[in-house]
């Protein structure tokens, strides 16, 4: 018997049973006390019941699928075992546009593994090409029984596993398994701070420190009050616009997206240009919260926002920025004023990748049904708030491949440390939501789509109309974007009878927004009244190069008045609190 290649098959069978073994207490862990999983779990067994009596009826479809499955399998075989391997010769099933699972030469080159990827590339797409090719089921079920389908798909790719991964298979012989040593020390230290759920790292999380390597830009906390701090930023210019500019975040993240560094901070960048840039950085929510609902963000938010500017400054009138849901606030805010015919206080609107219509709700449309809604509710209620850490696993299931197995793979398999970015500092630096808030959220917005009907929703008793909006609006939207769809952003900004710029930016939800015109990285369309198709508007469009930032910089100049000698952050009538970035943008949950 050869001793060392017995060593050696001993020594695979525990990397193999160590991956195994890895995969299991991840996948437990992650879904360990998770609600949204668990109502997704419950609504997937309901509709794949569904998918299954609808072929029942129709054996003849499922029969043709494994029959051109059957057909493919042949011609991958073929090329993989005929004669020689031609490595040029293309693919039978190539990886889609941005799939980077497979990117090793090995893929490619070595027959076996080669014929493993394209195998199991093929019963991805035809199990996803079954679903939507089944007659007889409607377009929101199939949506969600893709969505199911692709994670159970993407969950057991090839390269999730060392025996599967050309690339780890090597990387754990060349290193004699350092690389699980590695990783299974981070593995033990994100379980550790996990608490009940998993929380896999995707930075590091002392690398940033608020203040002193992101949200760097100067300012001051000038309010406080149960719901958030304001923050009023230092004048770089001599002279600066009379009309101040209010930057609303989403309450479902942190500020600071829009003040990472300066260098792709859009604080910094809107001060640079003469304006006087207050920005509300939303408190992290606790249990005690649990009754705080949307209409409160929108009167104890940013209407008390706006009149704590106005006792800063002077001025009744602001240009608002509202940023994701937090556009949606800003609109309910400009609705609320005519309903309860209140001066209007805000000049102009941007509403950046912002929903209004939520009849397509995109990806997250998957949790919009009556059953998981139902589920989430209970949790909150019982709860007081949707934990922050719930939320980001949910919207990293909707990309699941970057944002979930590939970190999987490079921090526990790999035993890679994740990548210093401020973005996945951002990103992992989450955010509560009150129960309240987060109800109103699912039903009354996205199940019930209530609030572009008119007089359905209320705030504070006043029954609001989004057709009375008529200040202008510059709505920017995102081509590549997975949260709000913008052929919806399109069609919900209709409902208002707002003169609107509407803008198209390349990239996505995230990408298309941060994007500093030095970067010279994602361009823009502009050009018709957005009004009718959305699609027909996009083919009348004009395409630029660069960043939208100028573009929305030369539209807002309309709507600032004079400019007037630099304003202070801090006065004897207005000390102020303390600097930015404030004290509520720094607690961790």
């Amino acid at each position: 018997m050869d001793t060392d290649n017995t060593d050696l098959n001993k020594t695979l069978t525990a990397w193999w049973q160590y991956n195994q073994d890895l995969y299991t207490l991840f996948s437990n862990n992650l879904l360990k006390e998770n609600p949204v999983q668990q109502a997704l779990n419950e609504q997937s067994a309901r509709d794949f019941g569904v998918w299954l009596n609808e072929i029942a009826k129709q054996p003849e479809t499922f029969v043709q699928h494994q029959f051109d499955w059957w057909q493919e399998q042949l011609k991958i075989m073929q090329q993989t075992w005929g004669q020689g391997f031609d490595t040029e010769q293309p693919d039978v099933i190539e990886t889609e546009r941005g799939d980077r699972r497979f990117k090793a030469d090995e893929w490619r080159d070595n027959p076996w593994f080669n014929y493993i990827k394209q195998s199991y590339l093929l019963f991805g797409q035809s199990l996803l090409s079954s679903i939507r090719e089944t007659p007889g089921l409607d377009d929101k079920l199939k949506e969600r029984l893709e969505f199911f389908a692709r994670q159970v798909v993407n969950s057991i790719s090839p390269s999730n596993f060392i025996s599967t991964n050309p690339e780890l298979l090597k990387l754990t012989l060349d290193s004699k398994g350092e690389n699980l040593i590695k990783g299974l020390e981070m593995f033990k230290k994100d379980l550790a701070k996990s608490g009940d759920m998993l929380r896999i790292s995707m930075t590091d999380e002392h690398a940033f420190e608020l203040g002193k390597d992101i949200a760097t830009t100067p300012g001051r906390v000038v309010f406080q009050n149960h719901l958030f701090e304001l923050i009023q930023y230092e004048a770089t210019t001599k002279d600066v616009y009379k009309t101040p500019l209010l930057v609303v975040p989403p309450y479902v993240n942190k500020y600071y997206i829009l003040d990472l560094k300066q260098q792709n901070s859009l604080v910094k960048w809107s001060v640079d240009q003469g304006h006087t840039v207050f920005m509300i950085s939303w408190k992290n929510p606790d249990a005690s919260m649990a009754d705080i609902g949307f209409e409160d963000y929108v009167v104890d938010g940013v209407i008390a926002a706006l009149d704590a500017i106005e006792k800063q400054t002077g001025e009744a009138y602001v240009n608002a920025v509202g940023y994701c849901i937090a556009g949606t606030l800003v609109t309910t805010a400009m609705a609320y004023f005519v309903s309860k015919r209140m001066k209007h206080r805000i000049k102009s609107a941007t509403l950046l990748t912002t929903l209004l219509d939520f009849s397509q709700p995109g990806e997250i449309g998957v949790f919009v049904n009556e059953p998981t809604i139902s589920a989430l509710e209970k949790y909150n209620l019982q709860n007081g708030i949707m934990h922050g850490h719930l939320l980001g696993v949910s919207f990293s299931m909707l990309r699941e491949n970057s944002l979930y197995w590939n970190y999987y793979v490079n921090n526990y398999l790999k035993g890679e440390a994740p990548m210093d970015l401020d973005l996945l500092y951002w990103n992992g630096d989450s955010t509560n939501l009150t129960a309240k808030c987060h109800n109103f959220m699912l039903r009354d917005l996205y199940l019930e789509n209530r609030l572009v009907q008119p007089r359905e929703i209320e705030v504070r008793g006043t029954k609001i109309d989004l057709s009375k909006v008529k200040q202008p609006v510059y709505m920017l939207s995102t081509r590549d974007d997975h949260i709000a769809l913008w052929q919806a952003t399109f069609q919900g900004i209709q409902h208002t009878s707002a003169k609107t710029t509407f803008v198209l930016g390349e990239s996505g939800h995230i990408a298309g927004v941060i994007n500093p015109p030095a970067a010279e990285k994602y361009g823009f369309w502009y050009g018709p009244d957005a009004t009718g198709d959305a699609n027909a508007w996009l083919d009348k469009a004009k395409h630029e190069s660069g960043s939208w930032w100028p573009h929305w910089g030369k539209w807002l100049s309309q709507y600032v008045d004079e400019k007037i000698p630099k304003r202070a952050t801090s006065s004897k009538a207005n000390p102020g609190i303390y600097a930015a970035p404030g004290e509520y943008v720094k607690v961790k949950i």
